[in-house]
C-alpha cells in the first residue's frame, strides 16, 4: 500500500491529519495533541484499518455490468446512461427560497424504455430533440408517481451526436448504450 499521513494543523487542542494515496485524500482524522506528546507513536497501524480499506474500495470499485432504461430504479446512484433526447420542454422559471431558476424535464429513451430528465438553469438549453447524450452521476428518483433521472452537483451531461450530424442509416441498436455504476 503507497499510503502517506499528512499534518493539516490543530484546532482546540486537536491536530488534523489527512490519509492519503497518490495525492488523492482517504479519509481524515483527529488526534488529541495530548497524544501526540506521548513517544513511539506509529502511524503505519492506524493506516491499516478497516475504516481504511472500505474506502479505499470504494474508490477502487468496478464498473457494473451495462443496464438498460427499463432496468433503472428509484433510488439508484452514480448512474451513467447513453440516450436520445426525445423532447424538450421549453424551460419553466420558478421561483425557490428568494430565487429564480430556469428548469425543464425533457424525455430521453434508449430501445428499452423512456425517462425523464430534469435540467436546471443553463443546462435547460444544454440539449436538443434528437441529440445523442452521455450522462454521468445522476441519481434516479421519483416525481409525481414519474421516474426521473437528476444530475445533481457532481452530474454532468456530454452530447454525444448533435440531431444533424447523425446518420439516418443507423438502427436505434447501434446509437444506444446505457451503463449504471453505483
Amino acid at each position: 500500500m503507497e499510503l502517506t499521513v499528512e499534518y493539516r494543523g490543530s484546532i482546540d487542542d486537536e491536530a488534523t491529519f489527512l490519509i492519503m494515496k497518490h495525492n488523492n485524500v482517504l479519509i481524515q482524522f483527529h488526534v488529541a495533541e495530548e497524544f501526540l506528546s506521548k513517544k513511539d507513536i506509529c502511524f503505519e497501524s492506524w493506516i491499516d484499518t478497516d475504516k481504511i480499506r472500505k474506502q479505499m474500495s470504494r474508490q477502487n470499485r468496478a464498473p457494473h455490468l451495462a443496464i438498460l432504461v427499463q432496468d433503472l430504479r428509484h433510488g439508484m446512484r452514480r448512474v451513467t446512461v447513453e440516450a436520445t433526447v426525445l423532447e424538450t420542454p421549453k424551460p419553466s422559471l420558478i421561483h425557490t427560497y428568494g430565487n429564480s431558476t430556469m428548469v425543464t424535464n425533457a424525455w430521453i429513451a434508449d430501445e428499452t424504455g423512456k425517462i425523464k430528465l430534469c435540467f436546471w438553469n443553463e443546462q435547460a438549453n444544454s440539449v436538443a430533440e434528437g441529440d445523442t447524450i452521455q450522462i454521468k452521476n445522476a441519481a434516479v428518483s421519483t416525481f409525481k408517481g414519474e421516474r426521473l433521472l437528476r444530475l445533481g452537483k457532481t452530474g454532468t451531461i456530454n452530447v454525444l451526436q448533435n440531431r444533424g450530424t447523425q446518420a439516418k442509416q443507423q438502427q436505434p441498436k447501434e446509437i444506444f448504450k446505457n451503463r449504471i455504476y453505483a
